[in-house]
C-alpha cells in the first residue's frame, strides 16, 4: 500500500510537472471560443496598441501564475472534491490563457519573459495553501479570485475606449473569475486573515507593474 501511494504521488507530481511545461513552452488551446472572435478591429493608434498589449500581458502572466497555483493547491489539496473543483477551474483559465496569447498577438506584443520565474513562485505557493487544509486552500483560491476580479475591473478603466475586442475579453476572465470565487466559498472556503490578504496584494502589485514592462 505504501508503494502505491508513493507511485501514485510520482504519477500525480509529473502531470503537474507536465501541466508547468505546456504553460510555460506550449501555445494554449481554448475549448471555449475566444469571446472577441466577432468583434471588429479598432482603428487604434500605436501608442494605444502597445499599452493594451502591456496590459494583456499582465493578464497572460496572472493566467500563467493561476495555472501554477492551481497545479500545486490540487498536488496537495485533501480531498478528492477540493482537487475536481480546482482542475475544473485550471480548465477555464486556460481558456483564459489561450485568448490573452491571441489577442497579445492581435495587438502586435509579447508575452513576459518574467512567466517561469513567477511560475514557479505561484506553485511553490500552491503547494503551501493546499497543505495547510482544504479550508484554507479554498480560501486562498476565493482571495485570490476576487483580487484578480477587482485586477481586470482596473484594467478596464484603462483600455482605449475603442478596444472592444480587448475589452470584450476581459469581462469574460472577470466572469469566471467572480464564479471560481464563488464556488470555493460554498466548498467550504475559510475567510483569510488580512496579513495574509495583504501579503497576495503586495505579491500581485510586484507581479503586475514587472510585467507591463517586462
Amino acid at each position: 500500500m505504501l508503494n502505491k501511494t508513493r507511485l501514485n504521488k510520482l504519477d500525480t507530481f509529473i502531470i503537474e510537472l507536465d501541466t508547468g511545461l505546456r504553460t510555460l513552452l506550449a501555445k494554449p488551446r481554448s475549448e471555449r471560443a475566444h469571446p472577441d472572435a466577432n468583434i471588429a478591429e479598432a482603428n487604434l493608434t500605436v501608442a494605444e496598441k502597445a499599452h493594451a498589449s502591456a496590459l494583456m500581458r499582465v493578464n497572460h502572466t496572472g493566467e500563467v501564475c493561476a495555472q501554477a497555483l492551481y497545479s500545486g493547491q490540487a498536488l496537495t489539496a485533501h480531498s478528492a472534491e477540493t482537487t475536481l473543483a480546482l482542475k475544473q477551474a485550471a480548465q477555464e483559465e486556460t481558456d483564459h490563457l489561450a485568448w490573452c496569447e491571441t489577442r497579445i498577438a492581435q495587438l502586435g506584443g509579447r508575452t513576459s519573459v518574467l512567466n517561469p520565474l513567477f511560475y514557479a513562485g505561484s506553485f511553490t505557493m500552491g503547494v503551501i495553501a493546499g497543505a495547510l487544509g482544504d479550508q484554507w486552500n479554498l480560501g486562498f483560491v476565493a482571495e485570490t479570485e476576487q483580487q484578480v476580479e477587482a485586477h481586470l475591473a482596473s484594467h478596464l478603466n484603462k483600455l482605449p475606449e475603442s478596444d472592444l475586442k480587448t475589452r470584450k475579453i476581459i469581462e469574460i476572465m472577470q466572469q469566471d473569475e467572480a464564479k471560481h470565487a464563488q464556488e470555493a466559498k460554498q466548498l467550504g472556503a475559510a475567510e483569510l486573515p488580512a496579513p495574509a490578504k495583504f501579503l497576495m496584494k503586495q505579491v500581485s502589485t510586484l507581479m503586475t507593474t514587472s510585467t507591463y514592462y517586462l
